[in-house]
């Protein structure tokens, strides 16, 4: 197995740990502290730097001057095939990372963020639309209906209870 094909393989195993820990320990205090920090992508970001050092003036071409056939020839390249993964592997980790706190945020079973995050492993993107379908879902229950007035108070008595999303991305070193 080529050099290349060996950090293919070791880029997913990386980001393994931190997924089980969402997936299979979700309430353990331990796997909110470790999961909020944006350092668990630092392992696979370390390595798609040493994939693309190789092929950086291939990697710069396709993402500077996009076209599909840019990207074609870079998927050819062993080192740019296994560089596009270990970047599609920090996303998904990240991504899915800011998917676990949102849920635990606000209130998501982990029966329900299991399968999401499991989503989310293998097509992030949809996972990432059908947690924001949710979260939507959830905070739209959440408030109060503004089109009925709340007949028990009077108006200048009424007072918001909608809480703004004081929530950070989880890259913002927290």
């Amino acid at each position: 197995m080529s050099g290349a094909g060996t950090l293919f393989d070791l880029t997913f195993l990386l980001a393994v740990p931190f997924w089980l820990l969402m997936i299979f320990a979700p309430a353990w205090s331990v796997t909110t502290r470790i999961v909020s920090s944006p350092l668990t992508a630092v392992p696979v970001a370390v390595l798609y730097a040493v994939l693309v050092a190789p092929v950086f003036a291939e990697v710069w071409a396709a993402v500077t001057g996009p076209d599909l056939p840019g990207f074609q020839e870079l998927m050819t390249l062993p080192n740019g095939a296994a560089a596009v993964w270990a970047h599609i592997i920090a996303w998904d980790l990240l991504v899915g990372q800011w998917m676990f706190l949102q849920g635990r945020k606000l209130g998501f079973s982990p029966w329900l963020m299991g399968p999401l995050l499991v989503l989310a492993i293998l097509l992030s993107p949809l996972a990432l639309l059908t947690f924001l379908a949710l979260r939507a879902t959830r905070r739209n229950a959440a408030r109060p209906d503004a089109a009925q007035p709340n007949t028990a108070q009077p108006d200048t008595a009424r007072h918001d209870t909608a809480q703004p999303d004081t929530a950070r991305p989880v890259a913002s070193g927290d």
